[in-house]
């Protein structure tokens, strides 16, 4: 879609405060366009104060609603936990989550506004462009999109951060160009990514970066620190004893995990257009969850029932990634889920130390398939030995079967 389609719309665009946000709101106001802006607070760790967004979005001309979708937020959060959902290099899909969250909390709002087009600022060669656009069509189908970074007109205006500074400063707003950065950040309560820049670069150490929601496994605290988190239906309701919501459980999570050096990844990953992409992913809170709430699973999962998860957990962790969390496909994955999940309450107790999570015990499981008896190496009460004699035998005759046909080569 063209600017020339929607000039004479309202428009509602998805902002941060940035420059390209500025830049863009700015340039609306200038052409005469009808534009609101909008924030959805995800519990952003690097933004302390979400009504700052608003302060730097006014010198624009245009009015700011912020939208509180924290709660929202922690609850998807719970639900990519439930499934394990990581995308590849272990990435627990932040950034995916996120956009799913994002757009279907603004959307209300933008109509409430009379607004008939979205506007976001992702640029054309990476995966948000197609979340921001994808779940605007299966939402609000007759809601208009927009992408400036698309446009030619937008492109060869504004092809860099100078000319967007210089935009700005021209028309009175206060910008500057500022130190050149070594990457780019975009965070959430689930998570922080670093991209872009320097580490583009496969030359590039992951360690250029300066986690905000911890620290580096090297510089976390020398004594280890005991983590205990109840689980009920594969959802954390207690942390340290102590009951939590969802949002307070992932910022607790996010702090305790953090501190430690828990859940720093660097990732090669595929992105929905077909490119490869390098990024640094933060998810502290993300990976110690994740991490008791596997656990409990172990207990409880059997051998089918474990691959079954790992299919849908990855058929999740695509979807999620691929902008269709709100897909029948996914839904139905989800569902099978809750069916597994059904079996995982017990609490958890791990040991954090410099990046490292390490399991202490697992109690008040009481849908665990784990016998001490029947898998101890001593005498005990559990599978008499002798019993595995014919399964053996009938092992053999297949295997014996495969050797003699000549099948088997070395």
């Amino acid at each position: 879609m063209r600017l020339e389609e929607v000039r004479k719309d309202k428009i509602g665009i998805c902002v941060s405060g940035g420059l390209d946000s500025r830049t863009l709101t700015r340039k609306f106001v200038d052409m005469g366009i009808d534009v609101t802006c909008f924030v959805a607070d995800l519990a952003q760790p690097d933004e302390p104060n979400i009504k700052s967004v608003s302060a730097k979005m006014a010198p624009c001309g245009a009015s700011t609603v912020i939208v509180d979708l924290k709660d929202e937020m922690a609850a998807a959060c719970f639900e990519v936990i439930k499934a394990q959902a990581m995308y590849d290099g272990g990435y627990w899909n932040s950034t995916g989550i996120a956009r799913a969250v994002t757009v279907k909390g603004l959307l209300p709002e933008m109509k409430k506004k009379g607004c008939t087009v979205l506007v976001h600022g992702a640029t054309g060669r990476g995966n948000d462009q197609m979340r921001f656009e994808r779940y605007t069509n299966v939402l609000a189908p007759e809601m208009k999109v927009f992408a400036p970074w698309r446009d030619p007109g937008f492109l060869q205006e504004f092809p860099g951060r100078k000319q967007m500074v210089e935009f700005l400063n021209k028309a009175g707003i206060e910008a500057a160009l500022g130190a050149k950065k070594r990457y780019s950040t975009d965070a959430n309560l689930a998570g922080i990514s670093y991209e872009a820049e320097d580490l583009e670069s496969m030359k590039t150490a992951c360690t250029i970066v300066k986690p905000q929601m911890g620290v580096w496994p090297k510089d976390a605290p020398d004594k280890p620190e005991r983590f205990s988190v109840r689980f009920e239906k594969g959802y954390a309701v207690k942390i340290d004893g102590k009951k939590v919501i969802p949002l307070k459980a992932m910022m607790d999570a996010n702090l305790i995990g953090g501190r430690n050096g828990i859940g720093i990844k660097n990732a090669l990953e595929n992105r929905i257009i077909g490119t490869k992409s390098r990024g640094v992913y933060e998810a502290p809170g993300m990976e110690l969850l994740g991490y008791c709430l596997m656990q409990i699973y172990n207990a409880v999962l059997d051998r089918r029932a474990m691959e079954l998860f790992k299919d849908l957990s990855g058929l999740i962790a695509r979807q999620v990634y691929d902008g269709r969390y709100y897909d029948p496909t996914t839904r139905a994955a989800q569902s099978a889920v809750d069916v597994l999940a059904s079996f995982a309450t017990g609490t958890v107790t791990v040991e954090l130390y410099k990046g490292n999570i390490h399991f202490i015990s697992l109690t008040d499981c009481h849908a665990s398939l784990y016998n001490e008896e029947d898998s101890s190496m001593e005498a005990s009460k559990g599978l008499n030995p002798v019993s595995s004699q014919g399964f053996a035998e009938i092992q053999s005759v297949e295997a014996k079967s495969l050797a003699k046909a000549g099948q088997i080569k070395i």
